[in-house]
């Protein structure tokens, strides 16, 4: 979104409730906001700093850019988009704060579905089936391999 004042991207997104039924919002870059700030407004009153949540200036990832692709971590929240892998690493202890508040952790641990440790357990179970056949078989013991083939069969069509 552009800034109302200027062509610079809006960052400052200013709401002001006049009456219940006249409600003004002003979508402004970060020098547009300030200079609208220390302004006096139409009526003769200054706006009150608190009319915007103001951003820290010498806040580090407000000035900091990413060298590859340029993104500044204030572009990053107005867009919610990474330029690049890069990002990444130069944004990244500012991305672990925002990700912890968001989910609680930093790092992703994952899920486990629930059928799987019953997967397992039979394709274990069927690899040792296997291995005792090939082994029935190399000693000419045909009984016993005859009674794994079948066992194995039956395991594979239930």
């Amino acid at each position: 979104m552009k800034c109302e004042k200027c062509p610079n991207a809006a960052t400052w997104h200013v709401t002001e409730i006049h009456t219940e039924d006249n409600v003004e919002e002003l979508h402004l870059c970060e020098v547009c906001a300030h200079k609208y700030l220390a302004d006096p407004q139409p009526d003769g009153k200054p706006t009150p700093s608190k009319a915007i949540p103001a951003v820290e200036e010498d806040a580090p990832a407000t000035h900091r850019e990413c060298d590859s692709c340029g993104l500044k971590f204030v572009d990053f929240r107005n867009t919610g988009r990474l330029g690049c892998p890069h990002d990444y690493e130069v944004f990244g202890d500012e991305l672990s704060q925002l990700l912890e508040s968001v989910h609680g952790e930093t790092r992703h641990v994952g899920k486990v579905p629930r059928r799987r440790p019953e997967a397992r357990k039979a394709a274990e179970e069927m690899g040792g089936l296997r291995r005792q056949l090939a082994q029935a078989v190399k000693g000419e013991n045909y009984e016993e391999a005859a009674r794994l083939r079948d066992q194995i069969r039956r395991f594979e069509e239930g």
